[in-house]
């Protein structure tokens, strides 16, 4: 299979209707990889690691290629369920593919404050505040962008 046949069967795709799989999958590769790469550039190529000791526990953060790739498998796991998570309450609520942009910014922060509030306090690592402030805002900003953002305008251009 050419690139060009796969090129033309996502066009072929997405202009005969919407195509879940494409909307969420793209939506969530995209924002799971700039978020990947954004951390890895603000805090280190380990990031992987305290993803995985999330599941795994501490002992984690010393592991090894493995380790380092669960890490990264579990971060797009969540990007993708993310990107899901949009699409179906895009199904109902159709403003959320109307108007992307103020959509993708919010729902970046409801991300953001769902890791931040729920998924590490109940993680294995049982990371919970009190934050910094310039940690807080800089979380928000920089998951309404790249996370936020990226699903919003793939729900939008390939959920319709």
């Amino acid at each position: 299979m050419t690139v060009n046949s796969v090129l033309a069967s996502i066009t072929t795709q997405s202009s005969a209707g919407r195509n879940p799989a494409l909307a969420i999958g793209i939506g969530g590769v995209v924002a799971g990889s700039l978020d990947l790469l954004q951390a890895c550039i603000l805090f280190g190529w380990d990031i992987p690691l305290s993803i995985a000791a999330g599941l795994l526990g501490r002992q984690a953060l010393h592991g090894g290629p493995g380790t380092y790739i669960l890490g990264v498998l579990l971060h797009f796991f969540i990007a993708c369920s993310a990107a899901a998570v949009y699409y179906a309450g895009s199904r109902k609520l159709t403003f959320l593919v109307e108007y992307p942009f103020v959509c993708g910014l919010f729902f970046g922060a409801a991300v953001e404050d769902v890791m931040r509030l729920v998924v590490l306090p109940l993680s294995a690592l049982h990371a919970k505040g009190p934050y910094e402030w310039d940690d807080l805002v800089l979380g928000l900003v920089v998951h309404m962008a790249i996370v936020g953002l990226p699903i919003s305008y793939s729900v939008r251009r390939f959920g319709r």
